[in-house]
């Protein structure tokens, strides 16, 4: 009787239920079901192995021999053929739960919480730009302190916040892999932490011109150019560079600019908008300013884009100026702190500030346009030079 491929392929289909085999420690278990599973025998250190190569209706015959003849080549050098397959298996896994593909995944978890559905990259960008080309292929389980270290040391005193992101990230992803049933340390960013020690970098505040200079940079804009036309109205409102440059003639309706939640920083409820009232000064610089319009957008760019924060910045660099676009937010905010009698609660709201916490906002359903409304009039008659008085508010307003 011959010692290996003993079976035939007619009689696998007809045998009844039962044990078969084909030789060398190949079986063939046929079950009472109608289902059959192929099983190798072999002696690995003069222990007696038994390994399940998979079911007939998936594996026939050929492959099964072609399977029972690997295994036994690696039983016949001493290694256990089923250690073997777990490890090639374990490998096969670790592909799959590198940093770059647990990280995609957390991110999709985390997309509904961030602003635009994260879609403008900032969330993931400290780990694309400084984490992910040196760690992205290392299994989330293999991850330690050490590696974190020598990745963020770089900039760990140097760009302080893009690191603390960088490493906030890093946290959220492992806590997204233990939550997978993922062996990870999740005490590896506190652990990095130690080991790199407190940062030496100072932050800046964004350099701000003193609300007294305001009038006459204000004044020195007379041009109707895009950028002069921009920075008035940033400089009326207060509001961010991004709401701004991204500003749509669908979202002016008379006195009243309201602002997507998305485009606000700091306002994750998506039906959170934000209304801006128009001073009469600003209601003239949109006018102005809509032979500009593009696609919707009041400040277009020539590419059908929206101009840059840098083509901003960079007309107050080019003027010798210190203070930036974002500055003007301080300004203002300074100038409603020390000639108005504004309430706490109003001046933040000038800003577009989220104060006191969600149960008091819950209750406190007004966003205060009408006082906001009065403050941003008088601060537009004070930038144009029309008025300098103190501001006192309608206490019924």
């Amino acid at each position: 009787m011959r010692a290996k491929n003993r079976l035939t392929s007619s009689f696998i289909k007809s045998a009844p239920a039962g044990s078969y085999c084909d030789g060398a420690g190949l079986w063939l278990v046929k079950r009472e079901d109608g289902g059959a599973q192929w099983v190798l025998r072999v002696t690995v250190h003069g222990r007696r192995r038994e390994m399940g190569l998979g079911g007939l209706s998936r594996v026939g015959l050929a492959s099964a021999r072609k399977l029972a003849e690997r295994w036994r080549n690696i039983a016949a050098v001493g290694r256990d053929p089923i250690k073997e397959r777990e490890a090639e298996e374990q490998a096969a896994r670790r592909e799959d739960i590198t940093l770059n593909i647990i990280t995609a995944d957390a991110f999709e978890s985390r997309k509904a919480e961030l602003k635009g559905d994260g879609n403008a990259g900032r969330w993931l960008s400290p780990l694309n730009i400084h984490v992910l080309p040196k760690l992205g292929k290392v299994p989330v389980t293999d991850l330690d302190q050490r590696d974190i270290r020598d990745t963020l040391a770089p900039i760990w005193h140097t760009k302080a916040d893009t690191a603390r992101k960088a490493m906030n990230r890093i946290s959220i992803v492992l806590k997204h892999a233990a939550a997978l049933g993922l062996d990870v340390d999740l005490q590896a960013t506190e652990k990095a932490k130690a080991l790199l020690g407190k940062s030496r970098h100072v932050a800046k505040n964004i350099p701000a011109m003193a609300w007294a200079d305001v009038p006459t940079f204000y004044t020195s804009l007379e041009e109707p150019t895009l950028a002069h036309l921009a920075l008035r109205l940033l400089i009326l409102t207060a509001l961010r560079s991004t709401p701004l440059r991204n500003l749509r003639l669908d979202q002016i309706d008379g006195d009243v600019w309201t602002v997507p939640a998305e485009a606000m920083k700091g306002r994750k409820d998506a039906t959170e908008a934000y209304r801006v009232p128009l001073s009469h000064e600003a209601q003239r610089i949109i006018d102005l300013a809509h032979p500009h319009a593009r696609n919707g957008f009041l400040f277009p760019n020539t590419r059908g884009g929206v101009i840059s924060d840098m083509t901003l910045s960079r007309m107050m660099e080019r003027r010798g100026l210190e203070a930036r676009p974002h500055g003007f937010r301080t300004s203002l905010r300074t100038w409603l702190a020390e000639t108005t009698d504004a309430p706490h609660e109003v001046a933040e709201a000038m800003l577009a500030h989220v104060t006191d916490g969600g149960v008091v906002r819950a209750y406190r359903r007004t966003d205060f346009l009408e006082q906001r409304r009065a403050l941003s009039e008088r601060w537009a008659d004070y930038v144009t030079g029309s008025s300098g008085q103190v501001v006192k508010l309608d206490e019924a307003g």
